[in-house]
Formats: structure tokens, sequence, C-alpha cells
């Protein structure tokens, strides 16, 4: 949407049949626009680690922003303490945070590559490894293993792999296929974060 206004329009539209639980202006207004308890129609056809209905189980949070330029420092700040509540009150670990292009990667490309998710990682309020700063080759699960392991649903490669890269990569050069070794190397090392308990 334009702006923030059309987004709450469409959102409290019934017959748009899109809704989330949430929504987070540019300059840091927020509105609820559904109880938490009750399931919002925000992320649509996907899945997460091998779940589908993301809506059923997921409190959905819009971003005023379209995804071309860094998200202001006013928002981020209201997202950052929304976020810190609503994990407290479901008891939702940092690595439960995801974006829409997480969750269904062929079809949605926000929040994109500006979002900032190393601030929240920050704060516990997201997912992000330690990036290995040289590749070192060796033996390694092949890079769709991992992708599988993070959670990414069944799609398309290319698709799969730019999901990846705008959330662990948002500074990558890289584009298109084939994957990159550095690919690989943060990929592994998401992997290692989410077994060894970083997030």
């Amino acid at each position: 949407m334009s702006d923030a206004q059309a987004a709450l329009k469409r959102l409290c539209d019934p017959t748009a049949e899109v809704s989330a639980h949430y929504l987070v202006a540019a300059d840091g207004r927020l509105w609820q626009l559904v109880d938490e308890v009750m399931r919002a129609w925000h992320a649509g056809a996907g899945s997460w680690q091998g779940r589908a209905d993301v809506n059923s189980r997921s409190i959905g949070i819009e971003l005023e922003n379209p995804g071309t330029r860094p998200f202001p420092e006013p928002q981020m700040r209201r997202l950052e303490s929304l976020l810190a509540g609503v994990l407290v009150r479901w008891r939702i670990s940092p690595r439960g945070v995801i974006g829409h292009s997480d969750m269904a990667p062929e079809r949605k490309h926000d929040p994109g590559p500006r979002f900032d998710w190393q601030r929240l990682a920050r704060q516990g309020l997201a997912l992000a490894p330690v990036v290995p700063l040289a590749h070192t080759p060796a033996p390694r699960e092949p890079l769709d293993a991992c992708l599988d392991a993070i959670g990414y649903p069944p799609a398309p490669a290319a698709d799969r792999l730019a999901a990846f890269r705008a959330r662990f990569r948002p500074v990558a050069h890289a584009t298109g296929l084939p994957a990159t070794s550095v690919d690989h190397d943060v990929a592994a090392a998401v992997v290692a974060a989410m077994v060894g308990g970083g997030a």
C-alpha cells in the first residue's frame, strides 16, 4: 500500500480478506487490529519448518515500508518493544521471528534486504548467526539441506536462495543461481546457531 493509512483501510476491510494483528507506521504509530488470541489473515499460503497454515500459529505484524528504503528509527523502536512483549507472552524463541519472504519465498519479498535483522538479533528478538569472515573449504551439507533445516518451505531454488540472502546476507552482491561458497557458509552458521541454542 502507498502508506500506513491506506494499509489500515485495507486491513480493516472485510471484503479484502487480509488482516494482521498489528500495523506499525514509519513514524512509530501502532495499531492493534486483531486480538492476539484470534487468527489473522496475514501470511496466506506458505509454511515454516514444515508446518503449513502459518496464520493459525503466528502473530502478524505489518510494517509501513515499500521495501526499497531503510526502516525508520521510530518504527524500529516500536517494533522492538512490540516484539519483546509478544515473545514473552507467547514463549516464542527468537528463531520463531520470521518475515513473509521466509515462509513464502516464491510469492512474498517482504520485509526485504533493507530490514535490519541484525539489530533485532542483538536484542535477542530474532535469529542472526555469527557469519564466518572467510570461506574455509570443508565437507558440508548441501545448501538445500541447510535451507530445509532452517525452515524454508519447498519453492523454486532461485526464490528460496533470494529469500535466504535477503534475510541473512542483505548486503550480498550475489544474485540468482548458482549459490556461492559464502551462501553455504552462512547457511551452515544459521543451522549451527539454531542447534547450539544461539537464538
